[in-house]
């Protein structure tokens, strides 16, 4: 029923836009470029689904094979912040990398965990207030370090928190799909952090902020 409810709204988007082009706005130059641009983004909308759909699919059914590597924590999260800059100028959130405490190597899916870090970046920015903070570091002890990304933004209640990591589980449901979110992307990233036999933890506060927190295997 999700999965249909996701899919149907940019499928109905799609479908009134090349209609509408088909019954001659397609010859009106005002308005053929706007719709077919906005069919573009549905259909962009449409690929973002499946591929967190086959994500979980994936993970879900135990097929996820990782390629463990040695790699620097710093390099990876740099490019990520820097592919996060654009959006974060927009709601004027302060991106701030802590260097100094990830300027260490670990032992992970490079890959996988890129996509951990990506989403937990995007959903700081998504639900931070505007002029707000984003801070990503590490906290490093023994074999293992503590990746952390925190927020000042508008937190998430005690009764949502025990539901986070569930397929499809939205705060606010009207709010995030407004926002472009499928529901999936935090199962997606407990199910990896799990199958590097890590952990992932949050903590948050209404009005003051969130703070998710993942271990990794230090080298």
């Amino acid at each position: 029923g999700n999965v249909s409810h996701e899919l149907k709204t940019p499928i109905f988007n799609i479908q009134g836009y090349v209609e509408t082009l088909i019954e001659g706005a397609l010859y009106d130059k005002s308005v053929n470029k706007k719709y077919l641009k906005r069919t573009s983004k549905s259909v962009d909308r449409l690929i973002y689904i499946i591929r967190d759909l086959e994500s979980i699919a994936q993970l879900e059914s135990e097929e996820l094979s990782l390629e463990i590597t040695e790699w620097k924590l710093k390099t990876l999260i740099s490019e990520i912040v820097e592919q996060f800059e654009i959006k974060a100028k927009k709601k004027k959130i302060k991106l701030i990398h802590d260097k100094k405490s990830t300027n260490i190597y670990v032992k992970a899916d490079k890959g996988k965990i890129g996509q951990v870090l990506s989403n937990l970046i995007s959903n700081s920015i998504k639900y931070g207030k505007h002029g707000g903070v984003t801070k990503i570091g590490c906290h490093q002890n023994n074999k293992k370090c503590t990746v952390f990304v925190n927020d000042n933004g508008i937190g998430i209640a005690d009764k949502n928190i025990k539901r986070l990591f569930e397929r499809f589980y939205r705060v606010d449901k009207s709010r995030s799909r407004d926002q472009g979110g499928t529901g999936l992307g935090l199962a997606i990233v407990k199910h990896i952090i799990e199958a590097h036999n890590q952990h992932i933890t949050v903590k948050s506060n209404i009005e003051k902020g969130t703070e998710f927190s993942f271990s990794l295997k230090c080298v």
